[in-house]
C-alpha cells in the first residue's frame, strides 16, 4: 500500500509529506484548495505524461517521492523483471521534473525510466478520475472489465502469441501472393547483386589488411631509410656499434664481479641487453632484406580498395558486413526461386496457425460468456445497494473475426428504470448513474484485483444525500479489502473515514502555499460542518457533524 507521498515545488505545493494509512483515507477541502494537485502527484510518480507548467512558479524543479510499504506478488515479480530488488518489502519510487521537459526518475534509489515507472503502475495503483466513468461509453473497456473479472490475462497472453504467429505467416503468405512481375524483378536484382558480392568475395579484416600493406609500400623509401638507421647504430659502420659497446660493458662488468660478487646482477642484466640487442640486429636484418619495393603489388592493392569503396557505398555498409549481406541476398533469392513449394507450405502453416489461435479465442469467448453473466448479476446487486433499485445490466457479445482480442465485441446494457429496454450506457446514463455504476465496477473487481491501492477522485460526482451515504459504505466496504484514498465534496462520504485530511489553500507574504493536515476529532467536526453549512458554521452544523462522525463510529 502507499505508506508516505512526499511532494516538492507541484503547482501551489512547495513543500509537504503525508503519510496513508490502511483503511478508508478522505481528502476534503474548498474547491480550488489543491485536491487535484495531489492527484496529479500520483500520477507522475506513476510514470504519467507531465508538463513543466505543473512545476511551481520561481522553481527550476518539482520532485515526489512515493513509499510502498507490503508490496504484492504482482509488483515484486514486475519489480524483479525489471531488474530491481525490493527490500524488507518497502518500495520507493521518485521523480525529479526540470523546466526542460527532462525527467530523473529512481526505483529504491537506482536510476530508472519513466517508462519503469508506468509498467509498475497498474500493479501498485488504480485510480479511479471523474473521467474515467466517461470510459463506460466505449464498449471496448467492457470486455476488459470481463476479462479481469475472469482472470483471462494469462489466457489472453497465451492466445495473443498464438496469434501474433498466425498474423506474421498470413504477412508472409500475402507477401508470397504480390504481383509476379514484382517477384521476377526481385529475383533478377538479388541475382545480380549476389553475384557480384560472390564474385567479389570479400574477407573479414581484409580491408583493415590492405590499407596496412598499401601504406607500407607507399612509404618504402622512408621505412628503408628508418630500418638502416637503426642497424647502423647497432652494428657500426666497421665497429663500435651499439651492441658492441653493451659487449664491452658486459665483459667488464663480468671481470669486477669476480672481484666483488655484488657486481654480478649487474653484468647478468647488461649480458642480457646484448643479447636482445643482437636480437633486433638479426630481426633488423631480415626486416630490411625483405623490404621491396613492389609497384604492381600496389596497383593491385589500389584496385581492389577501390572495389571495396564501391561496394561499401553501393550497399550502404561497412566492407566486413559485405559476406553477410551476401548470404542473406541468396537466402532471400533462394525463398523467390523456391515460390511454389515455401508457398504451399506457407498455406498450410498459416491456415493451421489460424486453427489454432481461432480454438483458442473459441474457448476464451465460452469462458467470457460464462463469467460475463455472474459480472453483470454482481455489478447490479452493488448498483442497487447504491440507489440505482430497478437497474438491470445485461452483457451483449458479438462475433468478430480474428483480432488481438479474440473473436468478441462485448458491451454492458443497462436500464435503469422499469420497463426501459437495456441500452448502450452512452445512451441513457446521467453523470451520477455513471458514478456509481464504475463503482461497482470497481467493488466487484477489487476481490479479484492485486493492487492494494485504489484511489477514487470526487466520485461523488453527481449525488447527494442518501445515494453519497451509500457510495460512502461501500468505499468502506473496499477498503476493508484495499487501501483506499478518496477525495470528496460529500459530508456522508468524508464521515466514513478511518483517517481524514485537510487540504488548505494559505496566502503568506504574497505567496500562495497548498497545506495537507491530517485531522483529529474535533478537526473532522469541523470540517464536515464547513461542508454541510459552508462558510458560516453553525452550532447546528457542528452537532450535525458529531451526529454523523457518532454514527459511523457505531
Amino acid at each position: 500500500m502507499l505508506k508516505t507521498l512526499y511532494i516538492e515545488n507541484i503547482a501551489v505545493i512547495e513543500k509537504t509529506s503525508i503519510d496513508f494509512s490502511e483503511g478508508l483515507n478522505v481528502l476534503t477541502g474548498e474547491t480550488g484548495a489543491g485536491k487535484s494537485i495531489i492527484i496529479d502527484a500520483i500520477n507522475a510518480i506513476l510514470g504519467q505524461r507531465t508538463s513543466k507548467e505543473i512545476i511551481r512558479t520561481g522553481a527550476n524543479s518539482a520532485f515526489v517521492s512515493a513509499t510502498f510499504e507490503d508490496v504484492n506478488k504482482t509488483a515484486a515479480k514486475k519489480l524483479g523483471e525489471l531488474g530491481f530488488d525490493l527490500e524488507d518489502d518497502v518500495l520507493i519510487l521518485q521523480r525529479t521534473l526540470s523546466q526542460s521537459g527532462k525527467s530523473v526518475c529512481k526505483i529504491n534509489g537506482r536510476p530508472a525510466t519513466v517508462s519503469m515507472l508506468r509498467a509498475l503502475a497498474s500493479s501498485l495503483i488504480n485510480i479511479h478520475g471523474q473521467h474515467e466513468s466517461y470510459e463506460l461509453f466505449s464498449p471496448e473497456t467492457h470486455l476488459g472489465y470481463i476479462d479481469s473479472y475472469g482472470g483471462f490475462l494469462p489466457l489472453i497472453d497465451d492466445y495473443r502469441e498464438l496469434y501474433r504467429q498466425y498474423k506474421i505467416l498470413q504477412k508472409k503468405l500475402n507477401e508470397a501472393d504480390s504481383d509476379e512481375s514484382e517477384r521476377l524483378r526481385e529475383i533478377d536484382i538479388l541475382q545480380f547483386q549476389s553475384q557480384e558480392l560472390f564474385d567479389a568475395d570479400v574477407q573479414i579484416g581484409e580491408e583493415e589488411a590492405l590499407e596496412a600493406e598499401r601504406t607500407t609500400l607507399l612509404n618504402f623509401e622512408k621505412i628503408f631509410n628508418l630500418l638502416s638507421r637503426a642497424k647502423l647504430a647497432l652494428e657500426g659502420e666497421e665497429s663500435n656499434g651499439g651492441a658492441e659497446a653493451v659487449d664491452i660493458a658486459a665483459s667488464a662488468m663480468q671481470d669486477a664481479a669476480s672481484y666483488n660478487a655484488e657486481y654480478q646482477g649487474l653484468s647478468d642484466a647488461l649480458t642480457d641487453v646484448y643479447y636482445n640487442l643482437r636480437d633486433c640486429m638479426e630481426a633488423l636484418n631480415d626486416a630490411v632484406d625483405n623490404l621491396e619495393s613492389d609497384p604492381q603489388r600496389l596497383e593491385e592493392i589500389e584496385e581492389r580498395l577501390d572495389l571495396l569503396n564501391r561496394l561499401t557505398r553501393k550497399y550502404n555498409c561497412q566492407a566486413d558486413e559485405l559476406p553477410a549481406l551476401a548470404e542473406q541476398m541468396q537466402t532471400r533469392l533462394e525463398e523467390l526461386l523456391n515460390y511454389d513449394r515455401d508457398r504451399d507450405e506457407l498455406i498450410a502453416a498459416c491456415a493451421e496457425a489460424k486453427e489454432k489461435a481461432a480454438a483458442m479465442a473459441e474457448k476464451l469467448s465460452d469462458l467470457r460468456k460464462k463469467a460475463a453473466n455472474t459480472f453483470a448479476a454482481k455489478v447490479k446487486e452493488e448498483m442497487r445497494f447504491l440507489n440505482m433499485p430497478n437497474v438491470e445490466l445485461i452483457p451483449r457479445f458479438e462475433s468478430t473475426e480474428l483480432t488481438p482480442d479474440g473473436i468478441d465485441k462485448a458491451e454492458l446494457l443497462i436500464s435503469a428504470n422499469p420497463g426501459e429496454t437495456p441500452r448502450p450506457v452512452a445512451k441513457i446514463a446521467s453523470g451520477g448513474e455513471l458514478s456509481r455504476m464504475m463503482l461497482a465496477i470497481k467493488t466487484v473487481l477489487a476481490a479479484t484485483d492485486d493492487v492494494d491501492t485504489l484511489i477514487f477522485d470526487e466520485v461523488d460526482t453527481g449525488i447527494s444525500g442518501s445515494a453519497a451515504e451509500k457510495v460512502g459504505l461501500k468505499l468502506k466496504q473496499v477498503s476493508r479489502e484495499s487501501q483506499v484514498l478518496c477525495v470528496t465534496h460529500q459530508a456522508q462520504i468524508a464521515a466514513l473515514a478511518d483517517h481524514h485530511y485537510l487540504i488548505e489553500k494559505r496566502v503568506e507574504q504574497g505567496r500562495t502555499f497548498t497545506v495537507v493536515s491530517p485531522l483529529d476529532h474535533g478537526g473532522r467536526v469541523k470540517e464536515l460542518a464547513r461542508i454541510i453549512g459552508g462558510v458560516d458554521i453553525t452550532q447546528a452544523a457542528l452537532s450535525h457533524a458529531e451526529d454523523m462522525l457518532g454514527r459511523a463510529c457505531s
